[in-house]
């Protein structure tokens, strides 16, 4: 997606954890903010480089926690054929378009959460406190319990797995 909201659609050609190379029609200027969804890394957001044959590099902008966890994801995805690695995971992690959601506890207190990731069966929270594992909350309309706790925040499983087509109107809060 370029800075006037047109999205298109792109193929990574090349990526290291502080940049990515994109085949796409699109051609931004250089200097441009840019923000691209790759399947299995999710949100990444950064800025137009430079321009080459049949699209761009782009900057990967980020803490150096999330750069760090790019870092582990494309190893990860570099050897995973080689070394017969399985899928680790039992749902695909992905970012939210908009990560902002509420949090409520049984007490009926709401709180406000960041979405740092989410899978079809949990998700990655960032809020004021980190609940006791074991604590049922509700992320948005989607109830759940805290598993563990993170570097971050903590993690929640949900109590059903979701849809993937109603996952993020689910759990996301446009008027906080």
């Amino acid at each position: 997606m370029l800075a006037d909201r047109r999205e298109f659609t792109c193929r990574t050609f090349d990526m290291s954890p502080g940049g990515v190379a994109l085949i796409a029609p699109a051609q931004p200027r250089p200097g441009e903010p840019v923000v691209a969804y790759i399947d299995h890394l999710g949100r990444l957001e950064g800025h137009c480089v430079r321009l080459i044959e049949n699209g761009f590099a782009m900057t990967v902008q980020g803490t150096i926690r999330r750069r760090d966890k790019l870092a582990d994801q494309l190893t990860w995805f570099a050897n995973r054929n080689t070394l017969g690695l399985p899928e680790d995971r039992r749902h695909e992690r992905f970012t939210l378009r908009n990560p902002r959601s509420m949090l409520t506890f049984a007490t009926g207190e709401s709180v406000p959460a960041r979405v740092l990731d989410v899978s079809l069966s949990g998700a990655a929270i960032q809020a004021r406190d980190k609940p006791p594992v074991g604590t049922p909350v509700t992320l948005g309309r989607t109830p759940g319990r805290v598993v563990r706790h993170l570097e971050t925040g903590f993690a929640i499983e949900f109590a059903r797995v979701q849809t993937v087509d109603t996952l993020e109107v689910n759990i996301s809060v446009d008027d906080l």
